[in-house]
């Protein structure tokens, strides 16, 4: 091999943004007609596709006057903006600062903080409007912060733009034009808008798909929580141009992790839950199309971020999404028959004589209190719940207890457990707690009591 006339070396880590590979999923769309692609954003310095908007948008920012040399950053993030961010910060001497919800993993966390960023985190089952949102915090901090510069990734135009100018154009080149459609993740909405506006003018006939959580409200949910990260929303950022998108497909927490693990063990391609998502939406679409069709889809992460939850079996034990050999909690809770409700619920703004007369009515001993009684529930919106014996006891000291808020009288929610955890587990929480929640793919399901548990093992004759 020749030498080349001059080194190849960067200049800096941001100028090996961009220009990612495609490989070609054969094994994961093995079944599949058309050609199955992914568009591997990994491979970016910063190890996900929202390096580039990072980048861009702090060139904007510089170039508009907005950021100050010595300046602070301060972003809403799920992570992967917050670590494109911070490499910048990095090369060119930013202070910065994340607003994290609480659902995001610890990796995700440690790894802005070891870019010496400060992370400040937020409720997740809360609108945006409220003021312990992470948006609304992000929007004190950056009031709060002198020489401080909020990039704002869902309404910054630079982001959507930059996918337009290099993102789209490396998909059209590496397919060489064949593609047909298009899938991906929709979180700001940046990344399918800017790639499906280059598309679309290179050729109108491309199917932009978005790949959506359930309950989001880009499939129509009202954006209740939901575990995958990174992706959906509960409003309508104007990074987002839906028009562009052709057909949005949700994909359930379930779908979504499952997706990423079989992705990991067969393709051998490490991805997170929100690729998940994007890959089970491709492989939906992609089930109905012939070998003409060429369907690429943007896996914007890897799973290093994950680790200690979809790739950790106990984590998606604990949720419902894996179960084990054997009894388990979905056996016992079976076997209860359906006399009541399994879930009894009430707002935490609701007065307390309310639960008291459902547990009444029900003939149950304790309540749930739920920031929703839509079902199905997430475990978010679990606040506590409220017990017979304790409400008893308030109702004997204070006269007037029953007439305020469930919120006031409340205990600490039960403890949860995963649909597929064996009874063995189950006998050791109830040790320490009379009932449990029971979880299945992240959404609460029923209530289980030491009765409950004593009666199924009477009747099986013990477990097996």
């Amino acid at each position: 091999m020749s030498l080349p006339s001059e080194p190849e070396i960067a200049d800096s880590l941001l100028d090996l943004v961009g220009k990612t590979p495609m490989v070609r999923l054969g094994r994961i769309g093995a079944d599949l007609e058309c050609d199955l692609v992914a568009k591997v954003e990994t491979f970016n310095p910063g190890g996900s596709v929202k390096d580039r908007p990072a980048v861009a948008m702090i060139d904007a920012a510089e170039r508009d006057g907005l950021l100050k040399p010595g300046g602070t950053i301060v972003e809403p993030t799920s992570g992967n903006t917050g670590v494109g961010l911070a490499i910048v910060a990095a090369q060119r001497g930013y202070q910065c600062i994340f607003v994290m919800s609480d659902k995001m993993s610890p990796e995700k966390v440690a790894l802005l903080r070891a870019y010496g960023a400060e992370v400040v985190v937020c409720p997740t089952a809360v609108p945006p409007e409220h003021p312990d949102s992470y948006y609304s915090v992000a929007d004190r901090l950056t009031r709060e912060t002198p020489n401080a510069f909020r990039p704002d990734q869902y309404s910054n135009p630079n982001n959507p733009a930059e996918h337009e100018r290099s993102t789209g154009p490396e998909i059209w080149h590496q397919t060489a034009g064949r593609i047909t459609h298009f899938v991906a993740g929709v979180g700001t909405g940046g990344t399918i808008t800017g790639v499906a506006r280059y598309l679309k003018r290179m050729n109108p006939d491309v199917q932009i798909i978005g790949a959506d959580p359930e309950g989001s409200v880009y499939s129509g949910g009202t954006g209740r929580p939901y575990l995958v990260e990174g992706v959906g929303e509960d409003f309508w950022p104007t990074t987002f141009d839906p028009s562009l998108v052709d057909r949005t497909v949700m994909v359930s927490d379930a779908d979504s992790f499952l997706t990423a693990r079989r992705v990991t063990r067969e393709e051998g391609l490490l991805i997170g839950g929100s690729c998940g998502t994007a890959v089970h939406a491709a492989l939906t679409v992609g089930a109905e199309l012939g070998p003409e069709a060429m369907v690429v889809v943007l896996l914007p992460d890897s799973g290093r971020g994950y680790l200690s939850k979809i790739f950790n079996d106990d984590w998606m034990m604990d949720f419902g999404f894996i179960r084990c050999e054997g009894d388990c909690a979905g056996d016992v809770l079976a076997a209860k028959g359906g006399e009541i409700p399994a879930l009894v619920l009430v707002k935490p703004d609701e007065p307390a004589r309310n639960a008291w007369a459902l547990m009444r009515d029900l003939g149950v001993s304790q309540v749930i209190v739920s920031v929703s009684t839509e079902l199905p529930l997430a475990a978010k919106e679990v606040s506590g719940m409220l017990d017979e014996l304790s409400l008893m006891e308030l109702a004997f000291r204070e006269g007037d207890a029953l007439d305020r808020p469930a919120a006031e009288l409340m205990s600490p929610a039960m403890p949860m457990v995963g649909i597929g955890e064996p009874v063995a587990r189950l006998v050791e929480h109830l040790d320490r707690s009379s009932t449990l929640l029971v979880i299945d793919g992240g959404h609460p399901i029923g209530v289980l009591s030491r009765s409950d548990v004593l009666g199924y093992l009477a009747a099986k004759g013990g477990p097996r």
